[in-house]
Parts: C-alpha cells; sequence; structure tokens
C-alpha cells in the first residue's frame, strides 16, 4: 500500500486530449537540461521537456511508461503537469513507422547537404529511438 503522504497528483496533456491523470510517488522524464526526478514537496519549477520516457511510479504498483515528445512541464510541490506536444502509450506506437522515421533520419544525418536542416534530423532521430525504446 503506497504511503499517502508521499503521493501527489500529476497530469500530462497534450493540444488534442487529457493524455493522463492520476497519481504517484515519483515521476521521472527528460528536460533540454537532463533527466528528472520528482517527489512530492520539490521546488516550484518550470522546465522544457525534451523527447523521452516518462516513468511514474507509485508505491506497490507496476509504473506507468509514456514517451513524450516535447513541451513544458510544471512542477509544484503538490502536483507535476507535464504539457506535451506529443505523448503515446506504448501499444500506441507504429514500430514500422518509428523503424522507417529512424532510417530516414540516419539517412539525412549521413548525408548531410545544405538543404538538410540537423537538428529537426537529430530532433527526428531521437523521436524514432525512444518509439522504438518504450514499443519494446
Amino acid at each position: 500500500m503506497a504511503d499517502e503522504s508521499k503521493v501527489f497528483k500529476i497530469e500530462i496533456i497534450t493540444p488534442d486530449r487529457v493524455f493522463y491523470t492520476g497519481e504517484g510517488d515519483m515521476i521521472e522524464f527528460t528536460t533540454a537540461s537532463g533527466d528528472i526526478g520528482v517527489y512530492k514537496k520539490h521546488i516550484p519549477l518550470t522546465t522544457v521537456l525534451a523527447p523521452g520516457i516518462v516513468k511514474i511510479h507509485k508505491e506497490g504498483e507496476e509504473d506507468i511508461l509514456a514517451a513524450v515528445h516535447s513541451g513544458f512541464a510544471e512542477i509544484l510541490p503538490e502536483k507535476v503537469t507535464l504539457l506535451a506536444e506529443i505523448a503515446e502509450w506504448p501499444d500506441e506506437i507504429d514500430k514500422g513507422r518509428a523503424e522507417a522515421a529512424l532510417k530516414r533520419a540516419e539517412e539525412r544525418l549521413a548525408n548531410k547537404t545544405e538543404e538538410i536542416d540537423i537538428v529537426r534530423a537529430e530532433f527526428a532521430l531521437r523521436k524514432a529511438l525512444i518509439r522504438l525504446d518504450i514499443s519494446k
């Protein structure tokens, strides 16, 4: 049974849906500055999300995993809200499409020309790798 004194509210919201609303005693996600783990009573913080896997932990329950592909996070002592451009459950990911995106991104990065937007290709590569990782 979870220790209720450690539990806080977690929301993941995308432009087209409330992706997740629930509770946890820890959440891990990727920011533009690196990975972060948040517990209840964290100092208030707003940060930029980077593509990564979100892990929601709640004692006595299986971790909840999702892929998030950029946005913002608002951390308050009693609540964490992720405002994500894209959030996906593992079973929502089309592995064939992710593999094709990975291949395209790798080809673009290998054949650098002036027309190729390197930052965009690297972002596409990271998203594809995250999708493949979480869909395993």
